[in-house]
């Protein structure tokens, strides 16, 4: 005789809550999934078999939890849903880098398992909108320190170290930068899980070097996160974000601390996810303002400005804008610290989110001026990806406002730059402009059918 299932009465508790009906959540979980590259058909029925009693897949079950926290707007787990999801012992679950914990290195390292095997329940995690919000209300420093203290350093270690380290995250970037995010990948992984974190754990000669150990090592992490969001894998690279966060916590570097709140920014706007993004870019601006050099300052002031343009608070945008170009002309590159000159012309990045902020306000010239700017101000090798990027965005403006002759030529230099370039938000932005192209080619562009093939080329080759 079969055992009848219990009723789930917390998950049924949480929709009356959220106010959302069986197919509402439905359509809310497949949204989630497609985030995550997931396909889901999951209907009203699902929901209905959950709410009997019930459980999903562990992956379906993250996915539910997320589409309930950003209904909620607070932060809800599987188990919190009354879903008894199994996971294999001592095994990490859909949570794993989802806080801001004592130990950031050995969660690093647990997370760079898990991405360097390919494992699905974190390269197919979503984006939480609950985390994003973490930074802005978690202090631990007192923590960290005391979680310090207590650590026994096995190993010495001391400029050499620190030197060699430096080299290897430049080496690190600058294939980044001009092969794309998916070149080197899993080598940087394990970097940051062996060579890292071995530095870390070691003791050193003076307080200054351990710290610039952590900011060595948050800079790693930061760039397995990009690496992670040039993938479009948006759950794992906020991850390795917040793990970046602790670490600059545990230094005690307010600066460096506020270089990450200010990519967590970019990350929600760039996936249409802005909840907390504002919030972010304040707090990242509220402690750099006065404390860092003109053109470092104009990055944080331009990550308001777009902020606020993704807000509909154009006005205040603009003056922020104004705020930031008269800092970067101020300002010298020469003088940016090691965390933010990593990745290249603060000039040209100010110019590239000045774009951004203008497409945002539906400004189409504007936009169209300053991703052109941008790009110019770009060394010409060795930055392909952004590059190629900028003039994509930038041949998307024009097309905006009917220049159709004028988008062909400049998506055919991203393309001339593309070469060679594997980056998931390159073949995004391929795709687009195939999808524009094909619009061309029935107006009679003549240039459209050609970079059409040009595109599909591409495609066959590095998508």
């Amino acid at each position: 005789m079969n055992q009848s299932r219990a009723r789930n009465d917390a998950l049924k508790e949480v929709l009356t809550e959220a106010r959302l009906t069986y197919e509402q959540l439905a359509v809310d979980v497949r949204a989630v999934a497609a985030e995550a590259g997931d396909v889901l058909k999951t209907n009203k029925s699902a929901v209905g078999s959950w709410v009997r009693g019930g459980d999903p897949e562990p992956r379906t079950a993250a996915y539910i939890a997320e589409a309930i926290s950003r209904r909620l707007g607070r932060h809800v787990a599987p188990t919190d849903l009354g879903f008894s999801v199994e996971t294999s012992e001592g095994a990490p679950g859909a949570e794993l880098g989802l806080g801001l914990g004592p130990d950031p290195m050995d969660t690093l390292r647990r997370i760079g398992e898990a991405d360097i095997y390919r494992r699905k329940f974190l390269t197919n995690a979503a984006y939480s909108v609950a985390a994003a919000a973490l930074p802005l209300g978690v202090e631990q420093a007192i923590e960290y320190e005391q979680r310090a203290a207590m650590v026994q350093r096995s190993k010495r270690a001391g400029r050499a170290e620190l030197e060699a380290v430096r080299d290897m995250v430049d080496m690190f970037v600058r294939v980044d930068e001009r092969h794309g995010g998916q070149h080197g990948r899993s080598a940087v992984v394990q970097y940051l899980r062996s060579d890292v974190a071995e530095l870390v754990a070691s003791s050193f000669a003076t307080e200054a070097e351990k710290h610039e150990a952590l900011m060595l090592a948050a800079c790693v992490a930061y760039l397995c996160g990009w690496k992670s969001y040039d993938a479009s894998e948006h759950g794992l690279a906020q991850r390795y974000y917040l793990q970046a966060l602790a670490l600059t916590r545990s230094a005690g570097d307010s600066l460096q601390e506020a270089w990450i709140l200010r990519i967590m920014a970019h990350n929600g706007m760039d996936i249409r996810r802005p909840q907390h993004t504002l919030n972010l870019a304040e707090a990242a601006l509220d402690r750099v303002r006065g404390r860092v050099d003109p053109a470092t300052e104009a990055l944080f002031a331009v990550t308001r400005a777009r902020a606020l343009a993704t807000v509909r608070r154009g006005p205040e945008a603009a003056i922020q804008i104004r705020q930031a170009q008269d800092l970067i002309m101020r300002g010298s590159e020469a003088e940016l610290p090691y965390w933010a000159a990593l990745w290249g012309s603060a000039r040209a990045t100010v110019g590239s989110h000045t774009g951004k902020t203008f497409r945002a306000l539906g400004d189409h010239a504007n936009a169209e001026k300053h991703y052109a700017a941008s790009a110019r101000l770009r060394p010409k090798n060795g930055n392909e990806r952004i590059t190629a990027l900028t003039l994509a965005s930038q041949g998307e403006q024009q097309a905006a406002q009917g220049h159709l002759e004028a988008a062909c030529d400049t998506w055919g230099k991203a393309l001339d730059m593309f070469g060679g370039v594997r980056s998931a938000r390159a073949s995004s932005e391929v795709k687009s402009m195939r999808r524009q192209l094909a619009v061309f080619e029935r107006r009679g562009v003549k240039a459209a059918a050609e970079l059409d093939e040009r595109a599909r080329s591409w495609q066959f080759a590095y998508a």
